[in-house]
């Protein structure tokens, strides 16, 4: 393992997750990017999450995933992430499930029951069951939900009828996924999010569900069942990990490697120089409390 500095601009500097594991009791951790690139686990990423269990913390992964919680943790699973060494697998996609079927908001109350929804590949079954009617053009919709995009595919752009469509006909929309990037193995692309950003920009209401809206958290917090000033988030994004925690008030690791690693000019596993580090935090939506090179013991 490389050395790190003990600090890098101020901010205290972790080479593995040991050092947290002494400080706090529960863990709140993204996946893509902290655990794997969507289709690899990152090196000694399932080793420390089983000795994070082993030694009686509190862990949940906190996602913008679109999918329901078993199937999150069966492609965990399919990794080698065991789904015992976790307490919950808390998403995105989850929260909007609930929240389409509990109509507990005014927001959500008001949708109708009639969705027009934008997948991955023709996926949807996340709002199956639950009372909707899943239609097949926008004209014949109340409301827009993104499930998911056939990013790289087809990027935001590309859908640009079918949002013109719900705005001509004022359509709300929700969003399972706020992320605007998503993590490959060769790179990024664009996430949901970014479809719902170009939605908003076209004069549309959107509702997100999942980082960094302070919502989700209440989720975590109840299944960690500790302090929330013995609770660290660790992600890779300050756009949605960082500040969702802050929001909420809890302290938060940053690993630099993951999907800013090429605007900090570094490669996995490595941390920037102070240089690079105050040109990108001078800017950056919010600050965290640690830096972590990788997510491993």
């Amino acid at each position: 393992m490389p050395a790190f500095p003990d600090r890098l601009d101020g901010l205290p500097v972790f080479a593995g997750v040991a050092g947290l594991a002494r400080k706090y009791e529960g863990f709140i951790l993204d996946q893509w990017g902290v655990l794997h690139d969507g289709t690899r686990p990152y090196p000694g990423a399932a080793d420390c999450l089983r000795r994070l269990h082993d030694s009686g913390k509190r862990v949940v992964v906190l996602s913008n995933s679109g999918r329901r919680e078993a199937d999150n943790l069966e492609l965990m699973g399919a990794m080698g992430f065991d789904a015992v060494w976790v307490d919950r697998f808390i998403s995105g996609g989850e929260e909007t499930r609930r929240a389409l079927e509990a109509r507990a908001d005014p927001f959500h109350r008001a949708l109708g029951k009639r969705c027009y929804a934008f997948t991955r590949g023709g996926d949807r079954t996340l709002l199956e069951g639950i009372g909707l009617t899943l239609v097949d053009r926008v004209e014949d919709a109340d409301f827009l939900a993104v499930l998911g995009t056939d990013a790289p595919r087809r990027l935001a752009r590309d859908y640009e009828p079918e949002l013109r469509a719900g705005i001509a006909r004022g359509l709300p929309m929700v969003c399972a996924n706020p992320d605007l990037i998503r993590l490959l193995p060769e790179g990024t692309t664009e996430a949901q999010g970014a479809l719902a950003r170009r939605y908003e920009a076209l004069g549309g209401r959107v509702f997100y569900h999942g980082k960094p809206y302070p919502a989700i958290y209440d989720a975590c917090l109840e299944a960690l069942r500790c302090p929330k000033e013995k609770v660290v988030a660790i992600g890779d994004s300050v756009e949605h990990d960082v500040l969702g925690a802050a929001r909420v008030g809890i302290r938060s690791a940053l690993i630099p490697g993951g999907v800013h690693a090429t605007e900090l000019g570094i490669r996995w596993g490595e941390l920037p120089t102070a240089e690079k580090w105050r040109a990108f935090a001078g800017s950056a939506v919010a600050r965290p409390d640690y830096l972590l090179a990788t997510f491993n013991w």
